[in-house]
């Protein structure tokens, strides 16, 4: 297990942090929770391609945020869990222009999930139209985030010379 540094837990929960202002930002305008989200802090789950100490910040930021969720205790377990699956697979990620992937994927599937199950009221006959319809909506979502927002994140923070120490060792093609 590697050995956290202060500047690493200072940058995890920094993250956490802004995800979590964002988040509550975003639920102002209704569009954090639902069918139709456009979470801008999801953008932020690109940032373990380049800050692998982030996994964690992404996930304590999104579980803080899913304790608004509409959708109860289930959101507030699978879709933290989505984020912080979606964060570990993008750290593992080797070009940047895979890393909005993840969680596009993670999101899909889980989070579609959690509202299917919400709006079919359980297992039931509606389940996998529900989850097929609300995984397409929730995806198409975290795709404008995470390809638009994220890459551009992707692009910038290795120009700030702040960063440049922190930066996981990848070619960032």
């Amino acid at each position: 297990m590697q050995k956290w540094s202060t500047k690493d837990l200072t940058l995890a929960a920094m993250v956490a942090a802004l995800y979590a202002v964002m988040g509550y930002f975003g639920n102002i305008f209704g569009l954090t929770f639902g069918p139709v989200q456009f979470r801008f802090a999801e953008a932020l789950t690109v940032l373990p391609f380049l800050f692998p100490v982030t996994v964690p910040g992404l996930f304590v930021g999104c579980l803080i945020v899913n304790l608004l969720s509409p959708y109860g205790p289930l959101d507030i377990v699978v879709g933290s869990a989505a984020t912080l699956l979606a964060a570990f697979w993008t750290s593992r990620v080797r070009n940047k222009w895979l890393a909005p992937l993840p969680p596009v994927i993670c999101n899909t599937v889980l989070v579609g999930f959690t509202i299917g199950w919400a709006e079919a009221g359980g297992f039931t006959a509606a389940l996998p139209m529900a989850w097929l319809v609300n995984g397409l909506s929730v995806g198409l979502g975290e795709l404008g985030v995470c390809y638009i927002l994220g890459l551009l994140l992707l692009e910038l923070l290795p120009r700030i010379s702040y960063f440049k120490p922190m930066l996981a060792d990848k070619s960032l093609t």
